[in-house]
């Protein structure tokens, strides 16, 4: 299993932190490994949620290189974890457009490391609704998972100010003259349009995964993601499940199984 360390990225904004797990292609988790492991063609970028708990931006990303080895291991893939700016070690302040950017950064990283093969993008929460937002412009995304996504982040923005002090608390945006526009930061939040974005993946394949129980964001929100992306959409609805995906198996079970559908 790869160790579980940072490296840093460089981004046009800055720096941003990744790490990376290599699985063996068409090993499925079985072990022991081929003398000669197979390097996988593809590669999954994962993108975590917004942090709301009072400063806990630092530790939002931490539990990121866990589970992108445990993935890559049961999976065959090579599993990218990236903090966004803001989160963990990487440099800068949190605004809806910049982060869409440094997706960008971590999906130009990702094309960089897979072999002949594509992107995919799994993301938890906002990260699920940046992955969307992402894929609809950038055709080197070949899929994407969605994890308690929201469709919309319109409400986000209504009361930026308020907004900007959730995101201040929870650390996300450190420097005190950050945004110089506070209510041009809080339009970006309606500026992207996560449901919008489901239908003009073009026929790639969409993941939907929500719990029922989720209190954080409705499962209403996972429901109109799958009507607005059509046929390519595979819904479940977790039955007791709340908001944080990460740590209930079945998600994680049908997550890896999606991905070893994907192919190269």
């Amino acid at each position: 299993m790869a160790a579980r360390t940072w490296q840093s990225l460089d981004s046009p904004s800055g720096t941003l932190m990744v790490h990376s797990a290599v699985g063996v292609a068409g090993s499925g988790g079985a072990t022991p490994a081929p003398a000669a492991p197979v390097v996988p063609a593809s590669t999954a970028v994962l993108v975590h949620d917004f942090p709301v708990e009072e400063m806990s931006a630092e530790r939002t990303g931490a539990s990121l290189p866990a589970l992108a080895d445990r993935l890559a291991v049961e999976s065959g893939w090579r599993v990218v974890a990236g903090c966004l700016r803001g989160v963990g070690g990487s440099t800068g302040d949190f605004s809806p457009c910049s982060w869409l950017d440094d997706l960008g950064t971590l999906v130009d990283h990702g094309v960089s490391l897979a072999v002949g093969g594509g992107v995919w993008l799994v993301g938890f929460g906002v990260g699920g609704s940046m992955a969307l937002c992402l894929a609809a412009r950038d055709g080197r995304v070949r899929g994407v998972a969605c994890l308690a996504a929201e469709a919309t982040l319109e409400d986000w923005g209504r009361e930026p100010r308020s907004m900007l002090e959730v995101a201040r608390r929870a650390g996300v945006v450190r420097t005190p003259t950050f945004p110089p526009d506070v209510a041009k930061w809080g339009r970006e939040f309606s500026e992207l349009r996560p449901d919008e974005a489901a239908g003009a993946l073009g026929g790639r394949p969409l993941l939907i995964l929500h719990g029922a129980e989720d209190d954080e964001v409705p499962v209403a929100h996972a429901r109109q993601l799958a009507d607005a992306a059509g046929p390519q959409a595979e819904l479940h609805v977790l039955p007791g499940a709340g908001h944080r995906l990460r740590a209930d198996p079945r998600a994680m079970a049908l997550l890896v199984g999606w991905l070893e559908r994907q192919g190269p």
